[in-house]
């Protein structure tokens, strides 16, 4: 196919997608879906609503993939879907992943704030610092497609950054956020870009004086066992799994591997693995979206649980462990924002692990919380008391 000539673009549908990117921005929105044949829509909120009432059509969808991608055209025609990330502003960046569906293009855009978060301003559990310190080992970073996996991790890349001098090499497909050196040097590397793939680029990482490795993705059995071998030589690496819990997460890692290969990886996990963030997105009562989290931090009784593959047990450990470890359930997060009225009872009940235990877990809780009411109380209607007994004598 021919290379597109840029000089032919009128970039009036670039100028449409600017409108609807500031509008999905300016309601706070996640997600902005560019559909040939459908009205532009966004994710606000975690639910699906129109933002025009204009259908885009074929020719439409194919001008905008020419304008947005110029040279790579040609390979997004040969692929058939393709990643790569679009700045709005200075405020504002979109990871995007173009493709090809039945009616012609469609496009989904994914909000980047330019703005670093740091684990303060995202409400995380304040002993994801101390994961942040470590000078060795495997952190991961779990959760479904959308839960804020990315968001998390730039957040502990960002307090590194700011508090120690290090070395960091990402390796990311596509490159999401954006870093400055401050304390540490900061080299980026985005996959089909920068790097083939995610194994090569991390073995070549360990040739360039690491200290830190961010891997956006373990993907395939290669690169895990080449993240483990990082950390068990020195580095600290940071990656990302879609899993649902702490528990599937140390089984899917062990499950990756031929039978014969298994004992061995429980061995090396049990000993790399510092800490595991495990994410799941829930409804607010303002109407917003904040993060329930389950921690696993490492300690004696984790690691016996992972050399001897008694994952089902890891639920118990994280829950007995809050006061000690500071790790946590997703059930027990969810105790804890709704204690602080954050979410509702029901919206804790939807997001919980065992549905059974939180809904005992939060009647508990209210009926304490009654009692203790009702003990607050007592002193002021005695005191009511007496003035009614004083004014009748």
């Amino acid at each position: 196919m021919q290379e597109v000539n840029v000089g032919e673009l009128t970039f009036e549908m670039t100028k449409k997608l600017k409108f609807y990117l500031s509008k999905l921005v300016e309601h706070h929105g996640s997600d902005l879906h560019v559909k040939t044949g459908a009205n532009i829509r966004g994710r606000l909120n975690g639910e699906i609503v129109s933002l025009s009432k204009e259908t885009l059509s074929h020719e439409e969808g194919l001008t905008l993939a020419k304008e947005l991608l110029r040279s790579r055209f040609p390979e997004f025609v040969a692929k058939k879907n393709i990643d790569f990330t679009f700045k709005l502003n200075d405020e504002y960046r979109f990871r995007v992943n173009m493709f090809f569906q039945v009616d012609g293009v469609s496009a989904v855009f994914r909000t980047i704030p330019m703005t670093l978060p740091t684990i303060e301003s995202l409400n995380l559990p304040p002993i994801i610092n101390s994961l942040c310190d470590l000078s060795r080992g495997l952190v991961l970073v779990t959760g479904p497609t959308g839960s804020g996996k990315t968001t998390t991790l730039a957040s502990m890349i960002n307090r590194i950054n700011q508090t120690q001098k290090k070395h960091i090499i990402t390796i990311e497909d596509p490159v999401e956020f954006i870093y400055k050196d401050n304390g540490c040097i900061i080299n980026q590397r985005a996959v089909g870009q920068d790097a083939l793939n995610f194994s090569d680029s991390l073995r070549a990482a360990l040739r360039e004086d690491p200290d830190v490795i961010l891997v956006g993705e373990m993907r395939d059995l290669e690169t895990i066992e080449t993240a483990m071998h990082a950390a068990e030589t020195g580095h600290l690496v940071l990656s990302t799994l879609h899993t649902i819990d702490t528990k599937e997460t140390i089984g899917r890692i062990i499950g990756m591997f031929p039978g014969s290969e298994q004992n061995r990886i429980k061995m090396s996990l049990a000993s790399v693995l510092q800490g595991v963030v495990s994410q799941r997105l829930v409804r607010t009562i303002d109407k917003g979206r904040t993060a329930a989290i389950e921690i696993l931090i490492k300690n004696a009784r984790i690691e016996s649980l992972i050399l001897e593959g008694r994952e089902n047990e890891i639920p118990d450990a994280l829950k007995e462990g809050k006061e000690v470890y500071k790790t946590q359930t997703f059930d027990q997060s969810l105790l804890g924002l709704y204690s602080e009225g954050r979410i509702s009872k029901e919206e804790a009940i939807k997001g919980a692990t065992s549905r059974n235990d939180i809904t005992m877990a939060l009647d508990f809780f209210d009926a304490d919380k009654s009692q203790k009411e009702v003990r607050k109380s007592e002193p002021q209607r005695k005191e009511e008391d007496k003035d009614i007994i004083a004014l009748k004598q």
